[in-house]
């Protein structure tokens, strides 16, 4: 029979010996002129900034961010390499707006055409790229949407691998910067496409329209965009001493607009907050005693590591605290779950994780779990 209770044990991060600072202070976020935006840190998924950041807008050629993300997928799962070729279609020859100036007939690699959409943003490209992978834009379009709702994007819906305006085609800047974030999380090893400057494909020389790469050295991507309905997107992001954060602009009036307005969002993201591991996966974070057990004692901790973004200087107001069932009664798997950690600072909850054992704990002998039974009866009466 378990019984359960909290047990509340709240202790600070710091040293004992170490005063406790004063809340920073902290400027009112800027004001920008786009229509939405955002800033987050990848680490602790912590929003920072955000103003409409659910509303529905169209995407313009952000949208290559998820066509390249669904190439990475599929090179992955070993359906697709680099170095496999493909033959330019009609269809993608005469695909308008900006290009990467493909020939019909002509046969390219995956690798050059990733270079042509990330870098040189090539609705060609974009479109070889999706027949090559799904047939055609329409099931790729499918495989976007899949992959989108997997990745909790619930306010987007593509219908083309290219951003090109379609009245059933929206996303919002806080799906955007999710889908930044998993870009970066789960395929850093193509990340570094993002950074380039500059591509040349058939004799043309075209530069990356993120302005922000010629101007921050700390800015090594994302993607840029622009329609008449959309007006001029970014989705921008940087690292500083280990920080990383993405900022998502979207509906500025100008090319210079979106690269100011994301300077803006990255330069007060870096300078007010910090990002920090509190605690990491699999580390020992309180123990729990153990009845009926070969051992008396369970280690608990969470799963992944724990990362937090707070004011800088605050570190030291953080309060941890764990809840953990009353009774835990052997046999006990690793990975079970039998309490929670909760991190506050100034009343406000920054996090919330699962406790779970650590390793595994074998029921005791006969003698032992008597013996317990005994000892849990007389305990229960005195609760």
């Amino acid at each position: 029979m378990r019984k359960l209770f909290s047990i509340l044990l709240v202790f600070c991060i710091a040293s004992a010996a170490a005063p406790l600072q004063a809340s920073s202070l902290i400027p009112s976020p800027p004001e920008l002129g786009a229509d939405s935006y955002i800033l987050m840190d990848i680490q602790s998924g912590r929003v920072l900034v955000e103003k409409n950041a659910d509303q529905r807008v169209a995407p313009a050629s952000l949208t290559k961010m998820m066509t390249a993300y669904i190439a990475d997928r599929e090179m992955e799962a070993g359906r697709l390499s680099m170095d496999e070729e493909t033959t330019v279609s009609v269809n993608a020859w005469k695909t308008g707006g900006s290009r990467m100036f493909l020939k019909e007939g002509t046969k390219v690699t995956v690798r050059e055409l990733m270079h042509g959409i990330i870098v040189q943003s090539g609705n060609d490209a974009s479109v070889a790229l999706a027949e090559h992978i799904a047939g055609g834009e329409g099931s790729f379009a499918q495989m976007m949407n899949q992959q989108a709702s997997q990745l909790g994007m619930d306010n987007t819906h593509f219908t083309n691998p290219t951003g090109l305006p379609d009245p059933d085609m929206y996303t919002t800047a806080r799906d955007m910067a999710l889908l930044s974030s998993a870009k970066i999380r789960d395929f850093p090893d193509t990340y570094d496409l993002y950074s380039k400057r500059h591509y040349t494909y058939n004799g043309i020389r075209q530069p990356n329209r993120n302005q922000l790469l010629w101007r921050d050295k700390s800015v090594d991507g994302l993607k840029t965009g622009h329609t008449d309905d959309a007006g001029y997107c970014l989705a921008a992001s940087a690292e500083r001493d280990g920080m990383r954060l993405v900022s998502v602009v979207m509906g500025a009036a100008s090319e210079e607009a979106r690269a100011r307005e994301s300077q803006q969002l990255l330069n007060y993201g870096f300078r007010y907050y910090e990002t920090f591991r509190l605690y990491e996966g699999g580390e020992k974070v309180t123990d729990a005693r153990v009845w009926k057990g070969a051992g008396d004692r369970v280690d608990l901790g969470i799963q992944e590591d724990l990362y937090l973004t707070v004011p800088n200087g605050s570190r030291e107001e953080l309060e941890p605290a764990v809840s953990v069932e009353s009774v835990l009664e052997a046999p006990i798997e690793r990975g079970e779950v039998f309490g929670d950690l909760t991190v506050t600072h100034e009343d406000s909850t920054l996090a919330e994780r699962e406790l779970v054992a650590l390793h595994s704990v074998e029921q005791g002998g006969l003698f032992r779990r008597l013996w317990d039974t005994i000892k849990l009866f007389f305990l229960g009466l005195f609760q």
